[in-house]
Parts: C-alpha cells; structure tokens; sequence
C-alpha cells in the first residue's frame, strides 16, 4: 500500500509543480535519503531536486544544518522543533526554494524510543513552515521508512498548494 500511496503523491505533486519552477532540498535523518531518491528516480520530480542532505547522527545535523547542539541532543535529535531546524538549515545551505526534513525513530526499539514516531517539517524562503506528526506504529522498519516518504510528499504537495495562494 505505502509504495502505491508514493506514486499516487508523486503524481500529486507533479501536478501542483507543473507551472512553477521551485526547487526542492531535503534534509533526511531517519529516512536516509529515501524521499530524495524519490525525486531523482522520478522524471518530473528530479529536475527540481537542488540536492540532499542526509543528516542522520546529531554531529551531521548540527555540522551540515547548522542545528543547535544542545536541541539535537534532546530526544536523540528527534522531535518536532528538530525537524524545523532542519527544514530551514537546508534552505540556508542550498539554493532551493522549498526544504523538507524527516527525523524520527524506524526501529528496532530502543531504550524508550516510540518505533514509528517521524516528525516532517516543509519550509519556504517566504517563511512558511508545515510541521506535521506522525505515528505509524511498530509496522517494520521498512514499512515506517516507506511511510515516511509518502507523509513528506504530502506535505510538500500542500505546501506547493499554498505558495500559490
């Protein structure tokens, strides 16, 4: 199911982009380039993908992304307002118009970590922000990862969306 929802928000997306010429970066942490890969296999998507930042321990979120130490450090670098400092340190290491940033916890379990809690966040250099939560549940790593995606290209279409507005 999560591979067809992909496509069916590729498409989406595609559509949403057809008369603009925005570029996109991402900064990935959990999903590990995943959502990036899917803009690069994608012949409309990839032309608009500035490039990719695959943030995954806290000393590459704060060295590529510039995150605050002491916010990555929370939480093992997974929450809400981490997602934020990712989403706007890539537009601020990039040339592209629209950012997106994935952190969360994919499993296995450990210590206390929530298995399938992502936290999305999609900004603009017009200082428009799209957070959004999720909890997938103890699905499977992959399951969780290929949710991912398909939640992050949710949200850019909406984003898109409301650049138009």
């Amino acid at each position: 199911m999560p591979r067809v929802e992909i496509e069916r928000r590729k498409a989406k997306l595609a559509r949403r982009l057809s008369d603009r010429s925005d570029r996109f970066v991402t900064a990935e942490s959990c999903t590990g380039g995943r959502i990036a890969a899917v803009f690069a296999g994608d012949a409309a998507l990839g032309p608009r993908l500035e490039r990719g930042f695959v943030a995954y321990s806290t000393d590459a979120k704060c060295e590529q992304l510039g995150v605050e130490r002491a916010l990555a450090e929370r939480n093992e670098g997974v929450s809400a307002a981490v997602a934020v400092a990712m989403a706007r340190g890539a537009l601020r290491h990039s040339m592209a118009e629209i950012s997106i940033a994935a952190t969360g916890f994919c499993g296995p379990q450990e210590k206390d970590e929530e298995v399938g809690l992502v936290f999305l966040a999609c900004a603009d250099r017009g200082e428009g922000l799209w957070e959004q939560e999720c909890h997938f549940g103890e699905v499977g790593r992959e399951a969780v990862l290929e949710h991912s995606v398909a939640a992050a290209l949710a949200l850019m279409a909406e984003a898109v969306r409301a650049r138009k507005a």
